[in-house]
């Protein structure tokens, strides 16, 4: 809670010196769609035998911005996140599972550049909520019967989750990125930006009497954006 309202600070001193700014320097307003790829992973606890899984998400994106520095950013995806089951480390290679976890999400971002009128560099960070819309597992195996496979690795390796249910849809957590904007004929450019997201909701329940103590989303992204400045 310290960390969110740490966060919330920081974003109401940004939009403060946004406004201030208003009154110096002549305001930029751009539109664009964005597209790109995930490597999705989630923070467990008890710990989890995981491994990268790959997605993609795309969406709108709305920029504001002042002549210099500083400006905010406001997005509207649909992002595949979840992860991959690593049964290597378990000796047992030959079963696959992977779920992917589909989200409507809206990022809400600092976002500062420098640099020149043709090339900017820039750095967005800020909180981001999303909403679970779809759920789907892709396996080899059927996992709602996992205990009565022969060879199938238990005991030792925590297995709950394959059959668990997503209790909490709404998510939330921290984005943070860096990347470059390339820009042309004064009105269009083009953004390549690689983000880390790290979720601070759990997706199973997360009580001292749960089985899981956290579930929290986390992803890599990376993605392309076509910008065009209305105003």
């Amino acid at each position: 809670m310290k960390l969110l309202r740490l966060l919330a600070l920081l974003v109401g001193l940004f939009i403060s010196l946004s406004v201030s700014a208003q009154r110096e320097y002549s305001p930029n307003l751009a539109i664009g769609l964005k597209g790109g790829a995930t490597l999705g992973r989630m923070s467990f606890s008890p710990e989890v035998h995981q491994k990268f899984v790959q997605g993609i998400e795309g969406g709108l994106r709305v920029r504001y911005t002042e002549e210099k520095i500083f400006g905010l950013i406001m997005e509207l995806n649909l992002t595949q996140r979840g992860w991959a089951e690593d049964f290597a480390r378990d000796d047992a290679p030959e079963f696959t599972y992977e779920r992917h976890l589909t989200y409507l999400q809206i990022p809400l971002l600092t976002h500062i550049y420098f640099g020149s009128n043709k090339v900017r560099g820039f750095i967005n960070l800020g909180p981001e909520f999303g909403f679970l819309i779809g759920d789907k597992i892709d396996a080899n195996f059927d996992y709602h019967n996992y205990g009565s496979i022969a060879g199938f690795p238990q005991g030792y390796r925590t297995n709950r989750q394959l059959i668990m249910d997503v209790e909490n849809k709404f998510d939330y957590g921290i984005s943070g990125g860096a990347g470059i904007e390339l820009l042309f004929r004064n009105r269009h450019s083009v953004m390549l930006e690689g983000r880390y997201y790290f979720g601070l909701g759990n997706i199973f329940k997360a009580s001292k009497s749960d089985y899981f103590a956290a579930s929290r989303n986390m992803a890599i992204e990376i993605s392309l954006c076509y910008m065009f400045r209305v105003l």
